[in-house]
């Protein structure tokens, strides 16, 4: 269990008190360990729009969505339509993020149910 799994019951409960103003990620997505800590419990939710609302409050913590886009090398304004709630990223957009927030993606095994 990671350090946002352990506080809350849930990413999604961190990404709704986020929304409500009750959490600043900023705040809490200062290193990498944290950051890789809340992608990853964001991938566990299963629900993409949760891993890209997770990935907009990581840019948006390391310097804003243009920021971002130009270290990916992909347009600001279509950064903010992949990240968005109706955003439907290729696996190759998400692996330049990723990669230009020196983060990469792993497969691991599921646990058993």
């Amino acid at each position: 269990m990671n350090i946002y799994m352990a506080k809350r019951t849930t990413v999604l409960e961190v990404l709704q008190e986020t929304a409500r103003g009750l959490l600043k990620t900023s705040d809490h997505l200062k290193t990498r360990k944290h950051i890789v800590a809340y992608l990853n419990a964001a991938l566990e939710d299963g629900e993409p729009a949760v891993l890209l609302e997770a990935l907009r409050n990581v840019a948006q913590a390391k310097g804003g969505i243009g920021a971002l886009a130009k270290s990916a090398g992909v347009s600001r304004e279509s950064l903010y339509r992949t990240l968005s709630t109706r955003g439907n990223p290729k696996i190759d957009t998400v692996m330049a993020l990723l990669w230009a927030m020196g983060l990469k993606l792993s497969i691991d095994q599921r646990k058993a149910a």
